[in-house]
């Protein structure tokens, strides 16, 4: 174990005695970061950076797991934020400014015609799922990609336990990109399927109009298309991508970057299915509470006034282009490469010799860390980040790839690992 962390692994013997796991969110737990190779708790955040409890500062390329999409303490944010706070924060009634960020959302989202509100992605997700049924009669979801942690959902996963089978059984999987797949769940299942949700783009950009397809699939089956943009609205384009792809969704799921790190998700569409969100019940304490909403609020207006889009691109396609230059010439690209889009890229490992995809992941997580660079798998870029942050980050890459080039050849990797291999959580792309 390294000392570089030692108040960290201290506040995490600490935490594990009330909470388990240490923390709220398996991404942000002990799980996903090497132990002894990298901060477990933070302590404060400005701009593009964060302060880890031991003192020591980092340019934070995982961005609250994309959640931060301005920047830590971003000033137009905190000042609406604070001019709330002054007013209050949840109320006996609702407060004028849902309808008013709710009007913002139609006017930017291409599908959204009516809005409701939730707090995490997983209350938007599970409630465009009970609409679609609701709207269509039919009990059936075909998924790609994540969704959330309710049971409809993650009991098609690895992490199904507590979740009956019955629930289960009405999930299905299908791949992106493969548009066969697909279409064999309507074969097994006429006219069952409720709802397909699908993340837009992770990975993979959709190839061949597969999301043009997709949708076309779900119109000739009477089925309701979701996108879940819980990622990618806000960030791939104003609109999302269902703005930067051309294919308009019948409901859409937002959250993440949306609020600038304030609890907030969103669930929008056409008219005639939204309205049903007064029959079903969808009905939250916190649905309405001011100061996400004032957060939103502001997070739009500079969508809308500032290049915000346009720079974490720039940004973004400077790191992928960088990187995966670096592999290649070092021979690394075989069982390392970084796809995605500029503003979330994803590594994909895979084994190298005699050394396992989670022992390469942890040397560079491990060595990243060490030299102030924090980032769990992907690039989060957010609009604080600055050129000269980029290239800081490009210069520890170089560093990490080539001390890991040179292990490998020499087969002493194993002898670099400080910190707790890590061990995979659950597949989901």
């Amino acid at each position: 174990m390294n000392g570089l962390y030692q108040a960290s692994l201290d506040y995490l013997h600490q935490a594990k005695a009330t909470i388990p796991l240490g923390s709220q969110t398996f991404s942000k737990s002990y799980m996903s970061i090497p132990m002894g190779g990298g901060p477990l708790f933070v302590e404060k955040g400005l701009g593009g950076y964060f302060w880890d409890v031991d003192g020591r500062k980092y340019i934070d390329l995982v961005s609250g797991l994309l959640s931060v999409l301005l920047g830590y303490q971003d000033k137009e944010v905190d000042k609406a934020v604070a001019a709330q706070m002054k007013k209050g924060v949840t109320f006996s009634l609702p407060h004028r400014v849902e309808a008013e960020v709710a009007e913002q959302i139609v006017d930017m989202v291409p599908c959204a015609e009516q809005v409701r509100f939730g707090k995490n992605g997983s209350d938007v997700t599970a409630g465009a799922v009970r609409l679609a049924r609701a709207f269509t009669g039919r009990d059936f979801v075909a998924v790609c990609g994540y969704h959330g942690w309710q049971d409809w959902y993650i009991g098609s996963t690895t992490r199904n336990l507590g979740v009956p089978e019955a629930t289960r059984a009405l999930t299905l999987p299908f791949k992106y990109n493969d548009l066969k797949s697909l279409e064999d769940l309507f074969e097994q299942y006429p006219e069952k399927i409720a709802a397909v949700i699908l993340e837009p783009m992770n990975l993979e950009y959709p190839r061949d109009n597969f999301l043009q397809k997709v949708k076309a699939i779900c119109q000739k089956n009477q089925a309701v298309l979701i996108f879940d943009e819980m990622i990618t609205g806000f960030r791939l384009s104003n609109g999302g991508a269902q703005e930067l792809f051309g294919v308009t969704p019948d409901l859409v799921t937002l959250g993440k970057g949306v609020a600038n790190g304030y609890p907030l998700s969103v669930l929008a569409g056409r008219k005639d299915i939204m309205c049903l969100a007064e029959e079903i019940f969808f009905s939250f304490t916190f649905g309405g509470e001011t100061l996400s909403l004032c957060a939103a609020r502001a997070v739009m207006d500079k969508l809308q006034s500032e290049p915000v889009i346009e720079t974490i691109c720039q940004n973004g396609q400077e790191l992928m282009q960088a990187v995966n230059i670096m592999l290649q010439e070092l021979n690394l690209s075989g069982s390392i490469q970084l796809n995605g889009h500029p503003s979330w890229s994803i590594f994909s490992f895979q084994d190298h010799g005699q050394y396992t995809l989670w022992e390469l992941k942890t040397f560079i997580i491990q060595s990243l860390c060490e030299n102030g660079v924090f980032m769990l798998g992907s690039h989060n870029v957010n609009y604080a980040h600055t050129r000269d942050d980029i290239q800081k980050i490009l210069a520890v890459y170089l560093k990490t790839f080539q001390q890991l080039k040179y292990h490998i050849d020499r087969g002493s990797l194993h002898d670099q690992l400080y910190s707790q291999v890590l061990s995979p959580l659950f597949s989901v792309r």
